[in-house]
């Protein structure tokens, strides 16, 4: 039970310093380097986090922190199609058992994708987080990654 606690309260501070840092500027690139940034080095279990944007159909990488990324997601396949097509948040216990995971890096064994949706309902990205750890990703994570992607 601490752990969860001490996760809620983690969440917290980081979304406090983030409500602030992104009020300095409204663009959107700005604001996703700087959740990037801040998430991946606050987070002990983030081995890659950052963004793909759609872009023309095609899910692009933006800003991101951690290991080289694919550049550009074969198109339809992996948990980030997933995430733009369902408009949901998807947590993956283990990507080596996700249909269609893309893998840019062997070393990621769990994901968690956050949508990225406009005031029409539109999905424009999504914010990726890897982990090493198998079953990285909570409930927890998911409510609190949902309320930070609302900051863009």
């Amino acid at each position: 039970m601490a752990d969860k606690e001490n996760l809620e309260k983690r969440y917290k501070r980081i979304y406090d310093q983030l409500r602030e840092l992104v009020l300095k500027t409204e663009n959107k690139i700005a604001r996703m380097a700087t959740i990037a940034a801040i998430l991946h080095h606050k987070m002990a279990q983030f081995f890659w986090t950052g963004f793909y944007i759609l872009t023309d159909g095609e899910l692009i990488i933006g800003p991101y922190q951690g290991p080289l990324a694919c550049q550009v997601l074969e198109k339809e396949k992996g948990v980030c199609w997933a995430g733009v097509k369902s408009k949901k948040t998807i947590i993956v216990p283990d990507v080596h058992k996700f249909p269609g995971h893309v893998a840019c890096d062997s070393r990621s064994n769990s994901e968690i994708v956050v949508p990225l949706v406009d005031k029409e309902n539109q999905a424009w990205g999504v914010l990726d987080v890897d982990s090493r750890k198998l079953e990285a990703f909570s409930d927890m994570d998911k409510e609190w990654l949902e309320k930070i992607v609302k900051l863009i």
